[in-house]
């Protein structure tokens, strides 16, 4: 793991429930700007609105690498749950439930 990513995770459990900026979160992880999403494995874009007057939408989207180690992630995922089987009346580790 990169400096700069534990830096930005670092950031997002200090208070796991919070939302966060872009912004903020570069100056919490001490980033500079244009560094954060690609960190983040995704990419983003700024549509071109339709019609006048229409705020335009920001959109993300996984970088190459980011589907690569989404897809090693789940995979694991997977696996562990099929290792691990739940006990009675509690939820799988890892599991929503």
């Amino acid at each position: 793991m990169t400096g700069p990513l534990e830096r930005v995770l670092g950031a997002f459990l200090a208070d796991p429930a919070a939302p966060r900026y872009g912004y903020d979160l570069m100056k919490a992880a001490r980033l500079p700007s244009g560094t954060l999403y690609p960190l983040l494995l995704v990419a983003s874009a700024w549509e071109t609105p339709q019609h006048e007057g229409q705020r335009p939408r920001k959109y993300y989207q996984l970088t190459a690498e980011g589907i690569r180690v989404a897809r090693l992630e789940l995979a694991q995922a997977s696996a562990r749950r099929r290792r691990v089987p739940a006990r009675a009346g509690r939820p799988a580790p890892g599991s929503l439930g």
